[in-house]
């Protein structure tokens, strides 16, 4: 998919580096947070690298701790050509990002997310509405980033919070023609609940390799505002990736549907082969579908 307004990126190479079309991996450091490395691309999802103990700030006066500590220190990250930013809450983009990341790193968000982040001193913000897509290019490789509908509660609620996008990742080779298949399709949900708006993904994306599902069930004053496990196997079955992984499940106190629940119904649906189930630390390998050679 191409728009009139899509913003252009390009990102600096070096001579040594080569984009490897034939393998990537998804590193899961916890909550939403993981380091996608195919094509080239080292792109960092919703930074979050508090501490257990730590408490993050939702709005509104409300504060949640933390339980877990993320797999890996902020300055232990390899080189991040970008940040893909789901919206702009504290146990998305918290306070170590903000004093800990290079303010001239490229971040793909939303524009409510562009605008906090620029006055926090970040210069290179991408913000996209919803189905506008951003291409970037490294070397020899491509990648399309479109943003997807995304819900953060129902909603008379919603409107009190941050507004969130799903989004969409193909990467093709830089050499590809416009009516060539990408090499691989990821989604990422973001902190949505499953509605209607959903419903148009798999209609313009019908062959989807990975999909990145932010569960928890997370409930403030008992209202939901991301997808328990009911809602995420709907949105699995829905959005139809091949593989499935789920992340932003278990990190904080307001997470309320345990990842057991979740896994419970995966199995009473039957789709236990579309799923995999990654511990904070663990990472897991892909190859591009052959459907798109």
């Amino acid at each position: 998919m191409s728009l009139d307004h899509a913003v252009d990126l390009e990102l600096p190479t070096t001579d040594a580096e080569e984009a490897d079309l034939e393998q990537g991996s998804i590193f899961f450091v916890g909550t939403a947070t993981v380091i996608l490395e195919y094509a080239g691309f080292t792109l960092l999802t919703d930074p979050n690298f508090l501490h257990s103990g730590d408490h993050v700030h939702l709005g509104y006066g409300i504060t949640s701790r933390r339980r877990t500590d993320p797999a890996l220190e902020i300055e232990e990250l390899p080189a991040i050509d970008f940040v893909l930013l789901s919206h702009y809450h504290g146990d998305h983009f918290d306070r170590v990002a903000e004093e800990k990341l290079d303010p001239e790193l490229p971040i793909v968000t939303t524009p409510h997310a562009a605008a906090e982040l620029a006055a926090k001193g970040f210069r290179e913000t991408h913000p996209l509405e919803t189905w506008e897509e951003c291409r970037v290019r490294k070397g020899d490789a491509r990648l399309s980033i479109t943003a997807l509908p995304g819900r953060h509660g129902p909603p008379v609620v919603s409107k009190g919070l941050p507004p969130v996008m799903g989004s969409m990742l193909e990467f093709h080779p830089a050499d590809a023609s416009p009516e060539d298949p990408p090499l691989l399709r990821l989604y990422v949900s973001g902190d949505t609940l499953v509605y209607d708006a959903l419903e148009e993904i798999p209609e313009r994306y019908p062959d989807i390799d990975l999909g990145l599902f932010h569960l928890g069930g997370t409930r403030i004053l008992g209202v939901l505002l991301t997808m328990d496990a009911a809602q995420g196997v709907e949105a699995v079955d829905l959005i139809d990736p091949d593989v499935a992984i789920l992340i932003h499940y278990n990190d904080y106190e307001v997470f309320r549907s345990p990842l057991s629940n979740f896994k419970a119904a995966v199995e009473k649906a039957g789709l236990e082969d579309r799923v995999e189930y990654l511990e904070h630390g663990e990472s897991y390998e892909f190859e591009p579908s052959d459907r798109r050679e």
